[in-house]
């Protein structure tokens, strides 16, 4: 695959018949969904899964959300999903970004990016990155473009 980063932590997806929409391509809600999985997947391969994230009171939410979408996607297609930490202040934010590729022809057919933002699960405010955060994160962030 041509990544636009090096060492993806990469999940295979393959739009269902439920995915499709009226255009009869895969609906960008869908894509947005597949974001989320492989963003969790990265997260708990790093050591952080969902519980983790309720013991410390802290979780990295969504503060933007961009994504371009480049080529339509159909039923049954392999497609591959790769994510990267590209930035990190290592005191309230980081950055996530996405790239979904067709397996047949190696095509990106969309593009996205987090900005994320440390906050305490129990007022919802903006707070520093617990010294776990960075301790798993960290070391994963690759240099943006």
């Amino acid at each position: 695959m041509n990544w636009d980063y090096p060492h993806p932590c990469t999940l295979p997806v393959m739009p269902q018949a439920s995915d499709i929409d009226g255009l009869q391509h895969t609906n960008n809600a869908v894509y947005v969904r597949w974001c989320e999985q492989v963003a969790w997947h990265h997260s708990a391969l790093l050591g952080l899964k969902l519980d983790d994230y309720r013991r410390l009171d802290r979780a990295m939410a969504i503060r933007r959300s961009v994504y371009d979408y480049l080529l339509p996607t159909y039923e049954h297609e392999p497609l591959t999903l790769a994510t990267w930490l590209t930035a990190s202040d290592a005191r309230s934010s980081m950055e996530r970004r996405f790239q979904l590729v067709r397996d047949s022809d190696r095509a990106t057919v969309v593009r996205g990016h987090w900005e994320l933002v440390c906050i305490e699960l129990s007022s919802g405010r903006a707070r520093r990155l617990p010294p776990e955060f960075l301790i798993a994160y960290e070391p994963a962030v690759v240099k943006s473009r």
